[in-house]
């Protein structure tokens, strides 16, 4: 865990934090995102605005810390990815709802929650990538498309239960039903090609190594891997495909970030969130992480405009969030992981 204030580059300690919110030019923010992706970020909001922006960085376990802390907790703003895992920040009672016209403007309704526990940062498609190989242009264009037993022993995918694929398997309820999704999960596992297993990025691995022809992985990864001098040749053998153009749009999931219920600095809070929601943050996360805006109107980064513009899915990321559960429960009945 890492732990900073990222003004002047002085390290503190909880304590030390905890201390100091009586001090009016400061925000204190958990975050499970990744040090490089923010720092940008609240540097410009410090200059701006002259509010200090304290930092607990951590891989997991910071809503736990929160529900620990409880009433002395000095967290006022949490971050992190994932529809599910924002959830859990919501159900485990550690967050507070917003009301702000600010974040109503900047933010569409189906991205934000309707109490306002919860607002979007930014958005990464949940794509398909094929092989230039061995997949034809336009022979799959949909999520429904990967339970055709064509791709029968060609697919490969990370492990059900991750939440990255619980989001869309509870899109697929959202849209079908839950006994059609769970017919079109079967589809989808009787055309795996090896037990699922490893990240997104290590199923593009396989379609370059001819173990699978097909993956699901995250937009932004299809940019990583071609800024990685070795994973590059596994970005360059395959295609992203954005699926169900003709339909109800490519899955989106999203980045976030939460009011802690009893911030300690809850006016400099909402002051750094709207920041985060406006223009110029947008802008910043665009270029920094390959992923997209939630605020209409601002500029992708060049690099990611190269890979084509797509229909995004406005399923409400409330509903994707009530489903995942039901969605795991699915997973598990049929043995996808098996």
């Amino acid at each position: 865990m890492d732990i900073k204030k990222l003004v002047g580059g002085a390290v503190f300690g909880a304590t030390a934090m905890a201390a100091t919110t009586a001090m009016a030019q400061e925000v204190n923010v958990y975050s499970l995102r990744q040090e490089f992706l923010v720092e940008p970020l609240f540097e410009k909001f410090t200059a701006e605005t002259g509010i200090d922006v304290n930092v607990i960085f951590a891989e997991k376990g910071l809503v736990e810390r929160i529900k620990q802390e409880g009433a002395n907790s000095p967290a006022d703003i949490l971050m992190t990815v994932d529809i599910s895992r924002i959830q859990q920040a919501v159900d485990a009672g550690v967050t507070e709802a917003v009301s702000n016209d600010t974040l109503d403007a900047n933010i569409p309704a189906h991205l934000r929650d309707p109490e306002g526990h919860w607002f979007a940062l930014t958005q990464r498609g949940r794509a398909i990538y094929a092989s230039k190989e061995r997949v034809a242009e336009g022979e799959i264009t949909s999520y429904e498309d990967l339970a055709d037993p064509k791709w029968e022993g060609r697919i490969c995918t990370r492990s059900g239960t991750h939440v990255y694929n619980v989001a869309l398997f509870a899109s697929m309820i959202a849209v079908h039903g839950e006994e059609k999704a769970k017919e079109w999960l079967q589809g989808l596992k009787n055309n795996l090609a090896r037990k699922p297993q490893g990240n997104d990025r290590a199923q593009v691995k396989a379609i370059k190594e001819g173990v699978c022809d097909l993956s699901i992985g995250n937009t932004y990864y299809y940019g990583k891997m071609l800024d990685n001098e070795e994973q590059r040749p596994w970005a360059e053998a395959v295609n992203l495909v954005f699926p169900n153009q003709d339909g109800r749009g490519m899955s989106m999931n999203i980045s976030g970030m939460s009011l802690i219920a009893e911030a300690p600095n809850r006016e400099n809070a909402i002051k750094l969130m709207e920041f985060l929601a406006g223009d110029v943050a947008q802008g910043i996360y665009a270029e920094v992480n390959y992923e997209y805006p939630v605020k209409p109107g601002v500029e992708w980064a060049e690099n990611v405009k190269s890979w084509g513009t797509f229909k995004a899915d406005e399923v409400s990321l409330a509903d994707i969030a009530r489903l995942s559960p039901d969605a795991i429960k699915m997973v598990d009945e049929i043995g996808y992981n098996e």
